[in-house]
């Protein structure tokens, strides 16, 4: 991908994720820059990794469950990035 595709690249907003009662529950949103949906994505997988080691340690099982949702926010960004960059 060129620098200028990456500057005009969007989420599609296809992408689902956090099953509740068989279906999902959260969405991401159509229209977001590209660029700026990794950046999030990054910087999530960031506190999931110290949320997920501080449950460990802690024995917090809602850090645990904290870092799980979102850590498919985080991938479910990153999924949609990708629709948008096969597009």
């Amino acid at each position: 991908m060129s620098t200028d595709d990456a500057k005009t690249c969007t989420t599609v907003g296809k992408t689902l994720f956090v099953q509740g009662q068989g279906q999902p529950l959260f969405c991401i949103a159509p229209g977001i820059p590209c660029h700026y949906a990794r950046e999030r994505a990054a910087e999530l997988m960031g506190c999931v990794r110290d949320m997920t080691l501080a449950g460990a340690i802690d024995g917090d099982p809602q850090l645990i469950w904290a870092s799980h949702y979102l850590s498919a926010l985080a991938k479910a960004l990153l999924d949609d990035v990708e629709l948008a960059m096969k597009h």
